[in-house]
Protein backbone atom coordinates (compact mmCIF):
# COMPACT_ATOMS: atom_id res chain seq x y z
CA UNK A 1 0.00 0.00 0.00
CA UNK A 2 1.52 3.61 -1.06
CA UNK A 3 0.74 5.78 1.73
CA UNK A 4 1.53 9.60 0.82
CA UNK A 5 4.06 10.81 2.96
CA UNK A 6 2.08 13.00 4.96
CA UNK A 7 -0.07 9.92 6.47
CA UNK A 8 3.15 8.22 7.40
CA UNK A 9 4.57 11.11 9.58
CA UNK A 10 1.23 10.76 11.65
CA UNK A 11 1.98 6.87 12.72
CA UNK A 12 3.19 7.47 16.20
CA UNK A 13 6.39 5.52 15.85
CA UNK A 14 5.02 2.37 14.48
CA UNK A 15 7.57 1.37 11.12
CA UNK A 16 6.45 1.38 7.44
CA UNK A 17 5.51 -2.30 7.60
CA UNK A 18 3.89 -2.14 10.52
CA UNK A 19 2.14 1.08 9.70
CA UNK A 20 1.06 -0.88 6.73
CA UNK A 21 -0.46 -4.61 8.40
CA UNK A 22 -2.29 -2.34 10.84
CA UNK A 23 -3.96 -0.01 8.33
CA UNK A 24 -4.81 -3.58 6.38
CA UNK A 25 -5.89 -5.31 8.99
CA UNK A 26 -8.30 -2.42 10.22
CA UNK A 27 -9.48 -2.00 6.60
CA UNK A 28 -10.14 -5.90 6.25
CA UNK A 29 -11.88 -6.19 9.72
CA UNK A 30 -9.85 -9.04 10.30
CA UNK A 31 -7.43 -11.77 9.00
CA UNK A 32 -8.13 -15.39 8.13
CA UNK A 33 -5.31 -18.06 7.06
CA UNK A 34 -2.68 -15.33 7.59
CA UNK A 35 1.02 -17.28 8.48
CA UNK A 36 1.97 -16.04 12.50
CA UNK A 37 4.84 -14.38 10.60
CA UNK A 38 2.13 -12.10 9.68
CA UNK A 39 0.35 -11.06 12.50
CA UNK A 40 2.51 -11.73 15.42
CA UNK A 41 4.11 -8.00 15.27
CA UNK A 42 0.73 -6.77 16.18
CA UNK A 43 -0.42 -9.11 18.21
CA UNK A 44 3.11 -8.21 20.18
CA UNK A 45 2.61 -4.60 19.94
CA UNK A 46 -0.98 -4.84 21.54
CA UNK A 47 -2.60 -4.28 17.74
CA UNK A 48 -4.28 -7.04 16.92
CA UNK A 49 -5.59 -10.31 18.81
CA UNK A 50 -6.03 -13.74 17.47
CA UNK A 51 -9.85 -15.67 18.40
CA UNK A 52 -9.71 -19.44 16.85
CA UNK A 53 -8.83 -19.06 12.61
CA UNK A 54 -9.40 -15.07 13.05
CA UNK A 55 -7.14 -12.46 13.62
CA UNK A 56 -8.99 -8.99 14.27
CA UNK A 57 -7.82 -5.52 15.46
CA UNK A 58 -7.69 -4.01 18.83
CA UNK A 59 -9.01 -0.46 19.60
CA UNK A 60 -5.75 0.38 19.82
CA UNK A 61 -5.19 -0.19 15.99
CA UNK A 62 -8.25 0.88 14.94
CA UNK A 63 -7.69 4.40 16.42
CA UNK A 64 -3.70 4.11 14.43
CA UNK A 65 -5.57 3.67 11.63
CA UNK A 66 -7.74 6.32 11.93
CA UNK A 67 -4.93 8.45 12.49
CA UNK A 68 -2.63 7.26 9.92
CA UNK A 69 -5.66 7.57 6.98
CA UNK A 70 -7.15 10.98 8.33
CA UNK A 71 -6.63 13.78 5.70
CA UNK A 72 -6.05 16.82 6.56
CA UNK A 73 -9.37 18.72 7.18
CA UNK A 74 -10.51 21.44 5.50
CA UNK A 75 -8.10 20.52 2.50
CA UNK A 76 -8.49 20.49 -1.12
CA UNK A 77 -8.44 16.39 -0.96
CA UNK A 78 -10.57 16.61 1.98
CA UNK A 79 -13.64 18.38 -0.38
CA UNK A 80 -12.40 16.09 -3.26
CA UNK A 81 -12.86 12.77 -1.75
CA UNK A 82 -15.88 14.20 0.52
CA UNK A 83 -17.78 14.89 -2.76
CA UNK A 84 -16.99 11.25 -3.85
CA UNK A 85 -18.21 9.72 -0.87
CA UNK A 86 -21.65 11.03 -0.92
CA UNK A 87 -22.00 9.76 -4.28
CA UNK A 88 -20.80 6.58 -3.12
CA UNK A 89 -23.59 6.62 -0.81
CA UNK A 90 -26.53 6.13 -2.43
CA UNK A 91 -24.99 3.36 -4.90
CA UNK A 92 -23.80 1.36 -1.43
CA UNK A 93 -27.20 0.92 -0.26
CA UNK A 94 -28.28 -0.32 -4.24
CA UNK A 95 -25.34 -2.95 -3.15
CA UNK A 96 -26.84 -3.90 -0.65
CA UNK A 97 -30.19 -4.06 -2.20
CA UNK A 98 -28.37 -6.61 -4.70
CA UNK A 99 -26.71 -8.74 -1.80
CA UNK A 100 -29.84 -9.17 -0.46
CA UNK A 101 -31.75 -9.71 -3.16
CA UNK A 102 -28.86 -12.73 -4.43
CA UNK A 103 -29.51 -14.58 -1.04
CA UNK A 104 -33.38 -14.10 -0.46
CA UNK A 105 -35.88 -14.08 -2.61
CA UNK A 106 -38.56 -10.95 -2.11
CA UNK A 107 -40.98 -13.38 -0.09
CA UNK A 108 -38.43 -13.93 1.96
CA UNK A 109 -37.31 -17.35 1.22
CA UNK A 110 -33.54 -18.43 0.66
CA UNK A 111 -32.51 -18.41 -3.12
CA UNK A 112 -31.87 -21.66 -3.86
CA UNK A 113 -30.40 -20.40 -7.19
CA UNK A 114 -33.25 -22.59 -9.19
CA UNK A 115 -35.05 -19.69 -11.34
CA UNK A 116 -32.15 -18.70 -13.64
CA UNK A 117 -34.25 -15.74 -14.93
CA UNK A 118 -34.50 -14.21 -11.26
CA UNK A 119 -30.67 -14.78 -10.90
CA UNK A 120 -30.09 -13.10 -14.18
CA UNK A 121 -32.18 -9.70 -12.74
CA UNK A 122 -29.91 -9.79 -9.82
CA UNK A 123 -27.09 -10.06 -11.99
CA UNK A 124 -28.30 -7.02 -14.18
CA UNK A 125 -28.53 -4.60 -11.15
CA UNK A 126 -24.91 -5.48 -9.86
CA UNK A 127 -24.11 -4.60 -13.29
CA UNK A 128 -25.86 -1.68 -12.72
CA UNK A 129 -23.85 -1.03 -9.61
CA UNK A 130 -20.89 -1.48 -11.48
CA UNK A 131 -21.40 0.93 -13.92
CA UNK A 132 -22.64 3.46 -11.70
CA UNK A 133 -19.39 3.26 -8.87
CA UNK A 134 -16.80 3.72 -12.09
CA UNK A 135 -16.85 7.06 -12.21
CA UNK A 136 -16.81 7.68 -7.87
CA UNK A 137 -13.67 5.21 -7.68
CA UNK A 138 -12.22 7.98 -10.71
CA UNK A 139 -12.96 10.81 -8.36
CA UNK A 140 -11.04 8.69 -5.91
CA UNK A 141 -7.42 9.66 -6.27
CA UNK A 142 -7.42 11.10 -3.39
CA UNK A 143 -7.37 8.47 -1.36
CA UNK A 144 -4.35 7.36 0.72
CA UNK A 145 -3.55 4.34 -0.86
CA UNK A 146 -5.27 5.03 -4.44
CA UNK A 147 -8.10 3.52 -5.70
CA UNK A 148 -6.54 1.56 -8.33
CA UNK A 149 -6.67 -1.59 -6.11
CA UNK A 150 -10.39 -0.83 -5.42
CA UNK A 151 -11.01 -1.07 -9.68
CA UNK A 152 -8.65 -3.78 -9.82
CA UNK A 153 -10.13 -5.97 -6.96
CA UNK A 154 -13.55 -5.30 -7.98
CA UNK A 155 -13.24 -6.09 -11.17
CA UNK A 156 -11.52 -9.59 -10.34
CA UNK A 157 -14.90 -10.20 -8.36
CA UNK A 158 -16.68 -9.92 -10.88
CA UNK A 159 -15.18 -11.95 -13.21
CA UNK A 160 -15.04 -14.94 -10.62
CA UNK A 161 -18.86 -14.37 -9.99
CA UNK A 162 -19.76 -14.31 -13.67
CA UNK A 163 -17.38 -17.18 -14.08
CA UNK A 164 -20.00 -19.79 -11.79
CA UNK A 165 -17.75 -19.11 -8.21
CA UNK A 166 -21.37 -17.56 -6.50
CA UNK A 167 -19.55 -16.76 -3.42
CA UNK A 168 -17.37 -14.45 -5.02
CA UNK A 169 -20.21 -11.79 -4.76
CA UNK A 170 -20.89 -11.51 -1.27
CA UNK A 171 -19.21 -13.97 0.83
CA UNK A 172 -16.50 -12.41 3.76
CA UNK A 173 -14.03 -15.66 3.52
CA UNK A 174 -12.50 -14.54 -0.13
CA UNK A 175 -12.25 -10.88 -1.36
CA UNK A 176 -15.73 -11.17 -2.65
CA UNK A 177 -17.05 -8.05 -4.56
CA UNK A 178 -19.05 -7.34 -1.08
CA UNK A 179 -15.96 -7.54 0.77
CA UNK A 180 -13.88 -5.35 -1.49
CA UNK A 181 -16.80 -2.77 -1.37
CA UNK A 182 -16.80 -2.96 2.24
CA UNK A 183 -12.93 -2.22 2.95
CA UNK A 184 -13.37 1.15 0.36
CA UNK A 185 -16.42 1.95 2.52
CA UNK A 186 -14.27 1.02 5.90
CA UNK A 187 -11.40 3.61 4.16
CA UNK A 188 -13.43 6.35 3.26
CA UNK A 189 -14.67 6.82 6.65
CA UNK A 190 -11.48 6.90 8.48
CA UNK A 191 -9.95 9.29 5.39
CA UNK A 192 -12.87 11.56 6.36
CA UNK A 193 -12.75 10.85 10.18
CA UNK A 194 -16.55 10.26 9.72
CA UNK A 195 -18.11 7.51 12.24
CA UNK A 196 -20.52 4.87 11.17
CA UNK A 197 -23.70 6.60 13.12
CA UNK A 198 -23.18 9.70 10.78
CA UNK A 199 -22.51 7.51 7.96
CA UNK A 200 -25.64 5.84 8.66
CA UNK A 201 -27.72 8.94 8.96
CA UNK A 202 -25.96 10.89 5.93
CA UNK A 203 -26.58 7.61 3.49
CA UNK A 204 -30.73 7.58 4.55
CA UNK A 205 -30.97 11.02 3.68
CA UNK A 206 -29.06 11.18 0.17
CA UNK A 207 -30.92 8.21 -0.47
CA UNK A 208 -34.39 9.68 0.20
CA UNK A 209 -33.77 13.02 -1.29
CA UNK A 210 -32.57 10.99 -4.63
CA UNK A 211 -35.98 9.62 -4.62
CA UNK A 212 -37.59 12.79 -4.50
Amino acid sequence: MAMQSAAVGRTDALDENLTEAVVDLVLRGMWRGRPESDHRPLVDAGLAMVKGPMVLPTEPARAAAARILRVSAGSEQERQITAAYEAFLPINRKLREVCTAWQCRPDGTVNDHSDSVYDAGVRESLEDVHEAIQPVLRRLDGLPSGSGRYVTALEEALDRFDDGAVEWLASPLCDSYHTVWMRLHQELLLVLGISRAQDEALEEELVTRSRG
